[in-house]
């Protein structure tokens, strides 16, 4: 019976997605904190270590840390990233490479945004509220919230006029890799 029992736990384990199997990992999870609360990312380098590792070192320089999110559309997605809020900035980094996978994109889920140029993601990114499927293999998703997705409903609604850019737009407080996290 207890073999029964392990041979199921294995099979089950098997089977469970790999951000269940990596939530633990303070390595490879973030903070991001904003005026109504903290959100929970666990970053997948199975999916795109180069942009994990960018993601990681900004957050570890403080680079986000008070960066707006400038580009919010209702029911799509919450962009930030941009230190200018113009949509147009970056960091002093060099751009990543696309690692583009056939992984679904879906609510929650954590993507480089970039320009027409498929290698041009350097900081932005965006979270998934509904309707980013149709991005899935056309941008490189690299991370997932695990929690805090009703912080991530609160975040201010751009225009959709001015194609989702934000006046007087909510920020990121601060923004840490967990294993560093000092609140």
């Amino acid at each position: 019976m207890k073999r029964l029992l392990a041979a199921g736990a294995l099979v089950l384990a098997g089977l469970a997605p790999a951000a269940a199997q990596q939530a633990t990992d303070p390595q490879n999870t973030v903070y991001l904190d904003t005026k109504d609360g903290r959100i929970t990312i666990l970053l997948r380098p199975d999916l795109a270590p180069k942009h994990v590792e960018q993601i990681k070192a900004l957050t570890k320089r403080g680079f986000y840390n008070g960066v707006p999110f400038h580009r919010v559309i209702g029911g799509f997605m919450a962009q930030t990233g941009d230190p200018t809020g113009t949509g147009t900035g970056k960091s002093d980094l060099p751009n990543v490479p696309a690692e583009f996978t056939k992984t679904q994109y879906k609510r929650g889920s954590v993507g480089m945004a970039r320009s027409s140029d498929p290698n041009s993601a350097n900081s932005q990114f965006f979270i998934c509220y509904e309707g980013c499927g149709p991005l899935t293999g056309q941008y490189t998703l690299f991370g997932e919230v695990v929690s805090g997705m009703d912080v991530v409903d609160k975040i201010k609604k751009g225009d959709p006029a001015a194609n989702g850019m934000v006046s007087g737009p909510d920020k990121i407080v601060k923004m840490q890799v967990a294993a560093d996290a000092k609140s």
